[in-house]
């Protein structure tokens, strides 16, 4: 046995539940490319390059709407802005070597770090394990479920809702974890305020708005206190 196998046999032990959480994901990302007229052999493209489940169904919306490359750069930093507060403790120091490290920080997902957050990793080999294992459960799914739309009939409905159920999950937990109520009132009230005040940019003011309060919460811990409402 390699010195290396016990740490890849334990990121695959933490990881395989969250894991197997992607292929129905990965399914329905593959039957939404093809109802909506790509070839299928554009899923691994969109699942390798862009890699980030929310962001790759929007990109699907981006591109047939014809969006330009800086509204479609505006609009994938807000949408993953929230990778930057992952990469401050997501453990990618236990990495070694340049490509590793590049490797686990393009591979950083909502779903490698609230592994590697539950399940601390004793080792770069495991870190490394966890990512390699989510994004392969991610991307040949993908793949599957393109070839599978090739031959079913286009017009199926509701595909893309499975995104929105896997983080209505995620942000259950997460606030399961927290039991801060300001957190997804804070959240739903901007929404609301931006749907009525600029309904056609509702997503992007929602979200700047969103991260600008994270921003004053982090660096005034007496303004997160006042914020702040455990239930």
């Amino acid at each position: 046995m390699t010195p290396a196998f016990p740490d890849v046999r334990a990121g695959l032990r933490d990881a395989w539940a969250v894991a197997l959480g992607l292929v129905p994901l990965g399914l329905a990302f593959g039957l939404l490319m093809t109802q909506v007229g790509f070839a299928w052999w554009w899923t691994p493209v969109f699942s390798v390059l862009i890699y980030a489940g929310s962001m790759e169904f929007l990109a699907v919306n981006l591109v047939l709407a014809g969006v330009g490359p800086l509204s479609t750069a505006l609009t994938a930093f807000m949408v993953n802005f929230r990778h930057i507060f992952y990469g401050l403790t997501f453990p990618r120091h236990l990495v070694r070597g340049r490509a590793g490290r590049a490797y686990s920080t393009y591979s950083l997902t909502d779903e490698s770090y609230a592994i590697a957050s539950a399940h601390p990793p004793r080792s770069g080999t495991q870190v490394l394990t966890i990512q390699l294992f989510c994004q392969a459960m991610w991307v040949v799914p993908g793949i599957i479920g393109a070839l599978v739309g090739e031959v079913i009939p286009a017009g199926i409905q509701g595909m893309e809702f499975a995104l929105v159920a896997l983080f209505v999950v995620l942000a259950w937990e997460t606030f399961r974890g927290s039991r801060d109520l300001s957190l997804p009132l804070l959240a739903g009230g901007l929404a609301l305020v931006a749907g009525l005040v600029l309904p056609g940019q509702m997503l992007m003011v929602a979200l700047s708005a969103y991260f600008l309060v994270l921003i004053g919460r982090h660096l005034s811990p007496a303004l997160d206190r006042r914020l702040e409402w455990r239930v």
